[in-house]
């Protein structure tokens, strides 16, 4: 590992721990993944404020980040597009890098500190699968070459349409083959859906063999989301990468506060759902 490399990494976590709040959603092309980012300054002004350890977004916004003065939280670009968070599924599937030229320009351009890149295993679609894999395979080389680190999400999806939840499975089954791939190929950095028995997250956590982020999904009931994500750290997780979860939600800012706490203090679900609710 490269000193360039270790540093970008070390702006994203802090003490080995990440809360990276995701507001790349409009890449999707999905209506519902829109409500609360319409004005997608005033959120980003709130979320720099509000000082989580990074924010993800796509080229087109990242200006929103990188033009304000420090401090500030570290960038993570998304470097893909696809159409598989569609409702409907389409006739083809696929899933494209932004340039497959030059795959990290951009995130080089705007100093990112990470780059992140879908590794799609959707029931009876070969094609989009293989394309995830060309797309890591260029990302690999280029952030090899830039010493820029590599955040994997592999996802498990459901046979059916994408829709309001988010298409992807909690299955530990599927999802330790997936995660062990993505780590086999390169992987800096896991995104990996909770499983649906939170005690099964260490084996995600185990197959990554790197620092293991929760994907949040769909938004759910704050209490709820507080309590798994504590109990997802005591499973080994090095933190959150949620979007839905923290912007959907009435007051962002201070959900960013009770995660933080979390992440970062080891607070237990109920004392971060206090924290909120002190706004």
């Amino acid at each position: 590992m490269s000193v360039t490399h270790k540093v970008r990494l070390n702006r994203l976590f802090n003490q080995g721990k990440c809360l990276d709040v995701a507001i790349d959603h409009g890449i999707a092309n999905e209506p519902d993944f829109l409500i609360g980012l319409e004005d997608i300054e005033t959120v980003m002004q709130n979320l720099i404020a509000a000082q989580p350890d990074a924010i993800q977004v796509n080229y087109g916004q990242a200006d929103l980040l990188q033009c304000q003065p420090q401090p500030k939280p570290a960038l993570v670009m998304r470097t893909d597009v696809g159409n598989a968070y569609n409702a409907a599924r389409h006739r083809e599937m696929w899933a494209v890098l932004h340039n497959p030229d030059a795959p990290i320009l951009a995130a080089l351009q705007m100093d990112a500190a990470a780059v992140v890149v879908n590794l799609y295993l959707i029931p009876d679609e070969p094609g989009i699968f293989r394309q995830c894999v060309e797309n890591i395979g260029r990302l690999r080389h280029a952030c090899d070459r830039y010493a820029m680190p590599l955040m994997i999400e592999p996802l498990v999806m459901a046979p059916a349409g994408q829709g309001a939840a988010y298409g992807s499975l909690g299955d530990v089954t599927k999802m330790v083959p997936l995660v062990r791939l993505a780590r086999e190929l390169g992987a800096d950095i896991i995104k990996a859906d909770p499983t649906e028995n939170v005690e099964d997250f260490h084996r995600v956590v185990e197959a990554a063999r790197c620092p293991t982020l929760v994907r949040g999904g769909g938004k759910g009931e704050l209490s709820g989301v507080l309590t798994k994500s504590a109990a997802l750290m005591a499973q080994g997780a090095s933190g959150m990468v949620y979007g839905r979860n923290v912007y959907q939600h009435d007051n962002p800012s201070q959900v960013v506060n009770s995660l933080m706490a979390i992440i970062h203090h080891g607070a237990s679900g109920e004392e971060a759902l206090e924290i909120y609710h002190q706004a």
